[in-house]
C-alpha cells in the first residue's frame, strides 16, 4: 500500500501570531546585536544611544517583515502605505515604553548588561505581545491571511 502524503504545513503556512512570533525573535536578535555593536564600536558612549539605535534597527527590520511575511498586505496607494507606516510607529512608540521601562528597570535594579539584556527581552516580548493585537486590528487590515 503507497504511503499517501501529508502537505507540509511550515512557518510559511503558520497562523499570522506564530508568523509575528517568529518576527519578533529575529527583531530582537537584531535590535540587541545592533546594541551591542553601538557597545563595541563606542564603549564610553551613553546607554541611551545604542538602546535607540537597537530600537529603530529593529523597528524597521520589523515592519518591513510584517507588511511583507506576516501580514501579508498588499501593496494599495502611497497614502494608505504612510498611513500603515504612521500607525505602526504610533504603535511602536507605545510598546518601546513598555520596552525601554524594563530594560532600564533592569538596568537600574540590578547594574549589570545580563539583567539590562534581561529586561530587554522580557520587555519585547510583552511590547510584541500588545503590538500584534494592534497591528492586526488597525494597521494590516486589508492582510491577505
Amino acid at each position: 500500500m503507497a504511503r499517501r502524503s501529508i502537505p507540509h504545513r511550515g512557518l510559511r503556512d503558520a497562523h499570522p501570531f506564530v508568523r509575528y512570533a517568529a518576527a519578533a525573535a529575529i527583531c530582537v536578535a537584531t535590535n540587541l546585536a545592533a546594541q551591542e555593536a553601538v557597545v563595541q564600536a563606542a564603549p564610553g558612549a551613553p546607554l541611551m544611544v545604542s538602546i535607540v539605535i537597537g530600537t529603530g534597527v529593529g523597528f524597521l527590520v520589523k515592519h518591513v517583515i510584517d507588511k511583507t511575511w506576516t501580514f501579508r498586505e498588499p501593496y494599495i496607494t502611497p497614502a494608505a502605505e504612510a498611513r500603515r507606516i504612521t500607525l505602526s510607529g504610533l504603535f511602536s512608540v507605545l510598546t518601546t515604553v513598555i520596552f525601554w521601562g524594563f530594560e532600564l528597570g533592569f538596568y537600574v535594579i540590578w547594574g549589570t548588561d545580563a539583567a539590562k539584556y534581561t529586561g530587554a527581552v522580557l520587555g519585547l516580548g510583552i511590547g510584541y505581545v500588545v503590538k500584534y493585537m494592534l497591528d492586526r486590528r488597525m494597521v494590516f487590515r486589508e492582510a491577505t491571511v
